[in-house]
């Protein structure tokens, strides 16, 4: 019989393997269609009605359009809700959404970049005030808000590491890892 350490050994060996694309933000495109916007910038139309070959369930949420107009993002970006039954992955999304072109394509809230990429959020600030990052180009500020391109920070500090920040969150969520 395994030990209850070996058993969390286990659970987290699991979720070291698997990246999470977490959702930042959710809207409602039509009665039946999502768009989601993911952490890293990216942004996917989701048709609910695919699940219904495999749930048949989820045709309730296209026939009840108040249900379906409550979905919201669970709290830490691993699926969007509707309610206490009706539930989909961030996953899901991922995988079997379509990815659109936008406007906002690329991207990313200084918090976001600096938690995708593993940096404290002056060091971005330190670099557009050195002159390394752009204003114009490659940061923009909104109000207190800055913004920066998805390029830039590829450009400046490499791929953002989406394993570690998914078993970071994953963690989290799960209790594996203190904040």
């Amino acid at each position: 019989m395994e030990d209850a350490g070996v058993q969390a050994a286990s659970a987290i060996g699991v979720i070291m393997n698997f990246v999470f694309h977490l959702i930042k933000s959710i809207g409602i495109i039509n009665d039946s269609t999502l768009v989601a916007q993911f952490e890293d910038g990216i942004f996917k139309i989701y048709d609910v009605r695919q699940m219904v070959a495999s749930c048949p369930d989820f045709e309730k949420l296209i026939e009840d359009q108040n249900l379906f107009r409550k979905v919201r993002v669970e709290g830490s970006g691993f699926g969007i809700v509707w309610d206490d039954y009706y539930d989909l992955s961030c996953n899901e999304i991922w995988e079997n959404g379509t990815t659109i072109k936008t406007q906002f394509d690329n991207l990313i809230a200084f918090s976001d970049a600096t938690e995708l990429w593993g940096l404290n959020e002056s060091t971005l600030r330190k670099a557009v005030s050195y002159g390394k990052l752009k204003v114009g180009y490659d940061v923009c500020n909104f109000g207190k808000q800055w913004v920066i391109t998805k390029d830039a920070m590829v450009r400046e500090y490499g791929q953002p590491n989406q394993k570690e920040h998914g078993l970071m969150a994953a963690e989290k969520a799960y209790g594996y890892l203190e904040d």
